[in-house]
């Protein structure tokens, strides 16, 4: 086991808060330097405060695909590389489709998927080229869901489409990339306590019908990422399930 990510550099997007930012953290803690990318610039600049000098603040949008290029680029020409990219950032509305509103589906296409297509192709080339320096692997870990897997009832609808695409998206990337030594894992939590899920957000996705055990936590999720990134060179997961324990589905 490598066990550190000591001189890495690293992007994670949807970083201002839950699962990206206890990513962050856990990065940082392993010896990476952290491109914290999200939309909000103040939750950024807080987290970059705690995280200190290998933490950097990049405000963008992940559905602007141009934007996310530019801010990809920035990092490579100031780091001389990538090595680590992690898709985080996620949208969710359960509303029925009789009464969604387009703009939520919209939403939800615009950044659980194309910010996904869109970040990893505007890293993949810098990947490649990491994979065959020093550490000897690149990696792509996408922040999918158990609604990747699976219909989890009404109201998943546009939610479950977009991750069922980026499980489909992530293992043809996986197929193409192995034999250069760029790693594409999947997380795929069920019920996480993050802002989206805690909001209590009429028809949003709701942590709190978890058992009495309660939901999973960021850091559950960013423990996870934490041992898909340190596994030794020869070692790809190509997909990391964790539910609640009482979550079924």
């Amino acid at each position: 086991m490598t066990g550190r990510l000591d001189g890495t550099i690293a992007v994670v997007t949807g970083a201002s808060s839950g699962i990206g930012a206890a990513t962050a953290r856990v990065l940082v803690a392993e010896g990476a330097t952290v491109a914290l990318l999200a939309r909000r610039p103040d939750r950024l600049e807080a987290l970059a405060a705690v995280l200190g000098d290998r933490a950097e603040v990049h405000p963008v949008d992940v559905a602007d695909a141009d934007a996310v290029r530019a801010t990809i680029d920035t990092v490579v020409r100031d780091h001389g590389g990538l090595d680590v990219l992690v898709n985080n950032a996620g949208y969710g509305s359960m509303r029925r489709a009789a009464r969604a509103d387009f703009t939520e589906w919209r939403a939800m296409v615009d950044v659980n998927l194309v910010g996904v297509l869109a970040a990893t192709h505007a890293a993949l080339p810098h990947l490649l080229r990491a994979a065959a320096g020093p550490r000897g692997v690149a990696d792509v870990v996408s922040v999918s869901s158990t609604a990747g897997r699976t219909v989890s009832g009404p109201g998943s609808n546009v939610y479950a489409a977009t991750k069922h695409a980026v499980h489909a998206f992530s293992e043809s990337l996986r197929l193409e990339c192995a034999s250069r030594h760029v790693r594409v894992a999947l997380v795929a939590p069920g019920l996480v306590t993050t802002a989206m899920t805690d909001s209590g957000r009429r028809d949003a996705p709701d942590a709190s019908t978890a058992s009495p055990l309660g939901s999973l936590r960021p850091d559950d999720v960013a423990d996870a990422i934490r041992h898909v990134l340190t596994r030794p060179p020869r070692v790809a997961v190509h997909e990391l399930v964790l539910r609640p324990i009482e979550q079924v589905r």
